[in-house]
């Protein structure tokens, strides 16, 4: 089964986080991905811009309307995430909690619906 991990975090929080503390961070991050390709559970996963730079959809009516920003105001935004391969909820949510980000911030797991088709 497939499962989305969404990674949140306080990104004021993390634009302040000291250059070695960020380098290291994004070696374990480096590394956690390594990981999951060679255990075979990585289907995809990237890094997301912040969220100032994210544009929100709405069709009212049938009129689309946007708003600069993200949806909602929140203390920790979405900043990244895990499409991944995993046998059960429970393998989901140990590798979730591997994730670097886990420490300081979130991780939200989603079971992914299967394709129609």
């Amino acid at each position: 089964m497939q499962y989305l991990l969404l990674i949140y975090a306080n990104e004021a929080e993390f634009a302040a986080m000291d250059p070695a503390a960020m380098a290291t961070m994004t070696n374990e991050y480096g590394e956690f991905t390594k990981g999951i390709i060679q255990g075979g559970q990585f289907k995809a996963g990237d890094r997301l811009k912040p969220s100032s730079t994210a544009t929100t959809v709405r069709v009212r009516k049938g009129k689309t309307v946007t708003t600069d920003g993200p949806f909602a105001e929140t203390r920790e935004q979405l900043g990244g995430y895990y499409l991944i391969e995993a046998k059960h909820l429970d393998e989901a949510i140990e590798i979730a909690a591997r994730i670097p980000g886990a420490r300081h911030g979130s991780i939200e797991v989603r079971p992914i619906w299967p394709t129609m088709g």
